[in-house]
């Protein structure tokens, strides 16, 4: 392959004039086995697929392995298999069914990548002093953890946990949802929740647990000031919330208000709207008595 000096991309390549790697090629093979968590675990690898994911993956060095796409989806992504060669990343074209067996979605969009982990340990994304950090504890439901990791990063967290018995972060399904969050933020992995909140509250960060059943409004939370502090989130499950146990280690626990007739908000949105809350009291940063633990 030449490079052209005046574009800046790699010249004339086509991906179709090249022998297809097909569902029985051995890397491949190797790749579609991603798709089991016991894999991932052993490997330390997972599939990132689509434009938007490739893309954020491509930002971090040394994160993507490998990327694999149909001769048409090189070419519309043009730019990210440029992009992959020119970091070393090894780019095959493959077949419509070999794509297929890599992916998870009814309309692949003809390109995925393998990556490499990227978690981090709670006391590095400590280290790094985030404002903002939030805390999903035993939530099982790949697409839920996908949506808030998503909102977790559009309201400014530095890092996001999955505690305890939660979904693996590197689902594909919750990869998808993240739409490309997973690459912007620290993702700490942690086997027990009580151990994050201590650790949390040693970097100074005041630990809230969102709860439907909490004492603590959070609007009056909002107004008195209570949220500019750096502050944790703990986030349970949707179908059972937060262990009694966990969600009473927190300074506070707190419910969004319902003004209408709803039993409830599901998790993702509750999430949002108790992140954007803190987002935009740490932006204020008018600080004051943090709420006191029950």
């Amino acid at each position: 392959m030449s490079v052209d000096p005046h574009v800046g991309r790699l010249d004339h390549v086509r991906y179709s004039d090249r022998p297809l790697f097909t569902s029985r090629t051995p890397r491949i093979v190797a790749a579609r086995r991603l798709h089991r968590r016991r894999e991932r675990d052993t490997t330390g690898r997972f599939l990132a697929e689509g434009p938007q994911a490739v893309r954020e993956a491509l930002a971090v060095p040394g994160v993507p392995v490998e990327l694999f796409g149909t001769p048409a989806g090189l070419d519309r992504y043009a730019d990210l298999a440029d992009t992959a060669a020119r970091a070393g990343v090894p780019v095959s074209a493959v077949t419509d069914d070999a794509l297929a067996a890599l992916t998870e979605t009814v309309a692949p969009q003809g390109i995925v990548a393998v990556c490499s982990r990227l978690d981090v340990s709670i006391g590095t994304a400590l280290d790094r002093g985030p404002r903002l950090v939030a805390v999903l504890a035993e939530i099982r439901d790949p697409g839920n953890a996908g949506t808030v990791l998503r909102t977790a990063d559009a309201a400014g967290a530095g890092a996001v946990v999955f505690a305890g018995d939660a979904v693996d972060p590197y689902n594909g399904k919750c990869v998808r949802s993240s739409a490309g969050s997973l690459f912007h933020l620290d993702l700490v992995r942690a086997a027990d929740p009580a151990d994050v909140v201590v650790a949390l509250r040693t970097a100074g960060l005041t630990v809230l647990a969102a709860s439907g059943y909490g004492e603590t409004d959070l609007d009056e939370l909002a107004d008195s000031g209570g949220l500019a502090r750096p502050t944790a989130w703990l986030f349970g499950s949707e179908a059972h919330g937060l262990p009694a146990e966990l969600a009473g280690t927190a300074d506070a626990r707190v419910r969004v208000p319902l003004h209408g007739r709803a039993e409830s908000l599901n998790l993702a949105a509750a999430a949002a709207v108790c992140l954007y809350a803190s987002a935009r009291a740490l932006r204020s940063g008018v600080a004051r008595t943090p709420p006191e633990s029950a």
